[in-house]
């Protein structure tokens, strides 16, 4: 990594002249971060666990839920101990080296981007479900699916790695990142317009079914669960949004106004609300997925009857 890369790098990390006005801060965030990194960590294995057992997922669906919740038990593991390491050091007024801010942005990187872009391959498929309907299972192949979460890992672990390789300047990196990233969340907000639109006209479809006594239950109710199913992923991705704006704005803000206490204060506390995502996203599995949830109560029963 060259020098300027590295100067650009800590640019966004508070400096030692700062380590004592942010001590209230690097403590908050210490035990915060401990206590997230286990909520992750637990929930996502007991999530996992229960989307193995729910034999009425599709596998398509199933295994893009569990790549999202892989990446998010990696954030629990490998990342926020990372962070955890990066905030005693601060404590002890201890400064990291360059080398150990690049691995700490290419693994946190790494993760996030494959969590994201997790999340915008599941609101794709759930568009895909109830837009192509008869035809999703012929077009959306569970091969398919491999290759594309595939891809993604991918993709999230070459675009950080490039800064090491060619080396990519940070702001270079980063404004790749706040690309991607943009482009994600425009993506997604465009499918779930798609799907409001085209779960109106397919409701509108089966009422008039409906009314001539023509439609198949069955053909209903299968619609009502992609419904469910797509209205579940839609809160993951409110809450990723939530979760990740803060970061984001946080970046742009060091950028273009210099680091200042109060930025660098913001930029810690917008990581911690970037763990907060990994913890939030088995809650609204089990919240608004009924037969992950059902799965779920019935692993629990059995555990305490034990």
């Amino acid at each position: 990594m060259n020098k300027s890369s590295c100067e650009l790098l800590l640019h966004y990390y508070p400096k030692v002249t700062d380590f004592e006005e942010l001590r209230s801060t690097y403590i908050a965030n210490c035990v915060l971060n401990n206590f997230l990194s286990y909520t992750v960590i637990m929930l996502n294995i007991v999530t996992i666990h229960a989307i193995r057992k729910t034999s009425s997922l599709p596998n398509t669906l199933k295994t893009l839920l569990l790549n999202l919740a892989v990446s998010d038990i990696a954030v629990g593991l490998l990342v926020q101990p990372f962070y955890t390491s990066l905030l005693v050091k601060w404590l002890q007024k201890n400064h990291p080296s360059c080398n150990t801010y690049m691995v700490f942005v290419i693994t946190t990187s790494s993760f996030y981007q494959a969590s994201f872009f997790g999340v915008v391959a599941l609101s794709l498929d759930r568009f895909l479900a109830i837009h192509l309907h008869l035809r999703y299972q012929e077009l959306v192949t569970h091969k398919r699916v491999v290759a594309v979460v595939v891809s993604i890992w991918l993709l999230s672990v070459f675009l950080p790695l490039m800064m090491v390789w060619a080396p990519l300047s940070v702001d270079i990196f980063l404004l790749i990142k706040f690309t991607l990233g943009v482009i994600g969340l425009l993506l997604t907000t465009v499918i779930y317009i798609r799907i409001y639109f085209a779960v109106r006209r397919l409701k509108n479809h089966f009422q008039a079914l409906q009314v001539q006594q023509v439609a198949e239950n069955s053909e209903i109710a299968n619609f009502a669960r992609l419904v469910k199913s797509a209205v579940g992923i839609f809160y993951v991705y409110i809450t990723v949004l939530v979760c990740y704006a803060p970061h984001f704005i946080s970046l742009v803000s060091l950028k273009i106004n210099g680091p200042t206490i109060a930025l660098h204060r913001f930029f810690l506390l917008s990581l911690v609300l970037v763990f907060l995502n990994s913890s939030l996203n088995p809650v609204i599995y089990c919240w608004k997925m009924r037969h992950i949830r059902q799965t779920l109560f019935n692993i629990l029963r059995n555990v305490s009857c034990l």
